[in-house]
Formats: structure tokens, sequence, C-alpha cells
């Protein structure tokens, strides 16, 4: 019994910690497509928000404030900008070391916008509003950097 407890754990460590599964060549292409919508080859933060969120979460620096269309596949295909799974029964309450600007880019890569009103509470779990799919709505960032809508 204790061994099976053992194995599962270790497979339950090995899928969280695995990268996310990358998207394929085209669906790359046709994610810089969307996203590069004045055809420039480069794209700032303005026009690209949500991918340069994601990549400051994942400790990526971007040079000049430009994300090129090379550095755009590249990351994408490496899965850094596939949506991040959230634990189940998130927010969890926990000591979290994530300051406010953390935070907001963690729910901006989520997929949100106009983030504001961001405040920690006593569980510490950052909540505030976000707007997604032209709704408003509560937004909670836990000490894990799971982002869930309430």
């Amino acid at each position: 019994m204790k061994r099976i407890f053992t194995t599962t754990a270790i497979a339950s460590l090995l899928v969280l910690a695995s990268p996310a599964v990358a998207m394929t060549d085209a669906e790359c292409a046709a994610s810089w497509t969307k996203t590069d919508v004045n055809k420039t080859g480069s794209v700032d933060e303005i026009s690209a928000r949500q991918h340069f969120a994601m990549l400051r979460v994942a400790g990526k620096p971007v040079t000049e404030g430009k994300l090129t269309e090379a550095m755009f596949l590249e990351h994408c295909k490496s899965g850094l900008f596939d949506a991040a799974m959230v634990e189940p029964g998130a927010p969890l309450e926990g000591a979290n070391s994530f300051t406010e600007g953390q935070a907001q880019d963690r729910i901006v890569a989520a997929g949100f916008s106009d983030v504001s009103a961001l405040v920690k509470d006593e569980q510490g779990v950052w909540r505030g509003t976000g707007s997604k799919d032209s709704a408003v709505m509560k937004v909670a960032v836990d000490f894990k950097g799971n982002v869930v809508s309430q």
C-alpha cells in the first residue's frame, strides 16, 4: 500500500512539474497572425499584453519592449503561451509572496484585462476584478499562482 501511494505521489509531481504541451507550428503561426494585427513583424506590450504578462510570469526578458515573430514562435513552440492549469480547490490559502504587480501579471496572463482593486486578504489570496469576454468579474490569485474567476 505504501509503495502504491509513493508511486502515485511521484507520478503526480512529475505531471505537475512537466512543461505544458506546446502548440503545433501551425497553431503558433495562427496565434502570431492574430497577435501581429498590424503585420509589422513585432508587437509591443500594448498590442500583446497577455503574452508579455506570460513572459514576465515565466521570467523571460523582452528586449527593448518588443516581441518579434521569431521570439514569439520560439516561446509558443516551447509551450509558454499555453493556458495554465488551475489546481482543484483554488484559490488555495497560504503565505503569498507575490507582489501586487506579480499577481496582476498572472491575472493578465490568464486572459483578463482591466485588472483593478487587487487586495491581499487574510488567507494570502490576492482578490480584485478583471474583464474577460466582455464581462467584469471577481478574480483571485493564490500563493501557487492559480488564477480563478469568482
